[in-house]
């Protein structure tokens, strides 16, 4: 499979996509040891929902993210077309 050509406008997208994951990961943690914190579930919720929208903005560009139905295929099946974590 050759390897496919990404334009520039990707790595920007994906950037903001692993920055809001770096948060989200961050934010489970301080959860995990102050479950009462109002604000921090709050922020929790946005930067999920946030997460949802970037994520689909890729995914309408560029193909699926996520397998194990987290993401849907167009037609047809383009899972073989998105780039592979290595070659990004």
């Amino acid at each position: 499979m050759s390897q496919k050509v990404l334009p520039k406008e990707f790595y920007p997208l994906m950037e903001q996509l692993q920055a809001v994951d770096f948060v989200l990961v961050e934010l489970t943690l301080y959860l995990d040891t102050h479950p009462y914190d109002t604000e921090a579930i709050q922020q929790f919720n946005e930067m999920a929902q946030y997460r949802q929208q970037v994520k689909q903005q890729v995914e309408n560009y560029y193909g699926p993210l996520q397998q194990y139905g987290n993401s849907y295929s167009g037609y047809p099946w383009n899972w073989r077309n998105s780039p592979w974590p290595w070659q990004l």
